[in-house]
């Protein structure tokens, strides 16, 4: 019996650990590519939250977006670059994950945020005024670091 409980404990040991986060950990995103980083900042420049960001700044990039991604943790989101400033609104067609949307403006101040957006919807989710990039993060990230409309984003591409 004594060999039998080793045995299994050493099995056990053995299998990669995997589904073990609990709801607040930053798991990994299948198909995800880190092309640069983001800072979301208060007002006197402090940084709430740095993730690292996919960046989306061509026309096909920016259709699919986060469009079939089953993960995204609180390290990591899509920042779109649009070509010019304009009061274009998102949707989450294909889009299996809530998501909170945080629509920027040219000078990189938050204009508005679309906390806990609906997964497959085809409603167009706008911004408050002009928005030049738009950042995708998993739901609730905007309240868990506290971003607000005073927030600002500072980002760069990785070298």
């Amino acid at each position: 019996m004594r060999l039998a409980s080793l045995l299994l404990v050493v099995a056990l040991g053995s299998l990669p650990f995997s589904g073990c986060a609990d709801e607040g950990a930053e798991t990994s995103t299948d198909g995800f590519e880190v092309e640069g980083s983001l800072s979301f900042l208060t007002p006197s420049a402090d940084t709430l939250r740095t993730i690292g960001v996919d960046i989306a700044d061509t026309d096909a990039e920016r259709k699919q977006g986060l469009m079939r991604q089953r993960s995204l943790g609180y390290d990591r989101g899509m920042l779109f670059i649009f070509d010019s400033v304009d009061e274009g609104g998102m949707w989450m067609k294909n889009t299996p994950l809530p998501l909170d949307i945080v629509f920027v403006a040219p000078d990189s101040q938050v204009i508005n945020i679309a906390r806990r957006t609906t997964p497959f919807s085809e409603e167009s989710i706008e911004p408050a005024a002009p928005r030049k990039f738009v950042v995708e993060v998993r739901a609730g990230f905007a309240d868990r670091f506290g971003l607000t409309d005073s927030t600002r984003v500072r980002w760069a591409h990785t070298d």
